[in-house]
């Protein structure tokens, strides 16, 4: 098995959560009451129960390394999850970032971060 790390991110809803990241490929590996592990190829997404978040001051974040970034951008922006500069759910475009990078941004419905980068 390969090493691997794997973010645990809040979820206010496990069925709100399911329900926004199912239409850009990720899928229900694991549920229960307490934890939710959501999967999209190799990627993977783990989350727990905060019901009392208020995604407009959460500071969650993570890196989402991918090689095909234009087409998970492109799934995400396909869901409805529209590119704006404030407003949660949102999308930053992709651009060439200053480490060098190309990356865009998505801040889910719990106000989670996740930076989206092309793994080259």
């Amino acid at each position: 098995m390969t090493d691997r790390a794997v973010p645990n991110l809040p979820s206010r809803s496990f069925d709100a959560t399911v329900a926004f990241y199912g239409p850009f490929g990720f899928e229900v590996a694991f549920r229960d009451d307490g934890w939710l592990i959501l999967r999209r190829g190799t990627l993977a997404l783990e989350f727990f129960p905060a019901p009392d978040l208020d995604p407009a001051r959460s500071s969650f974040m993570a890196s989402v390394r991918v090689g095909d970034l234009d087409g998970l951008y492109e799934a995400v922006r396909a869901a409805g999850v529209a590119e704006r500069t404030t407003g949660i759910p949102r999308l930053t475009p992709i651009a060439p970032r200053e480490w060098g990078q190309r990356a865009g941004y998505l801040i889910d419905l719990d106000g989670t971060q996740l930076a989206l980068i092309e793994d080259a």
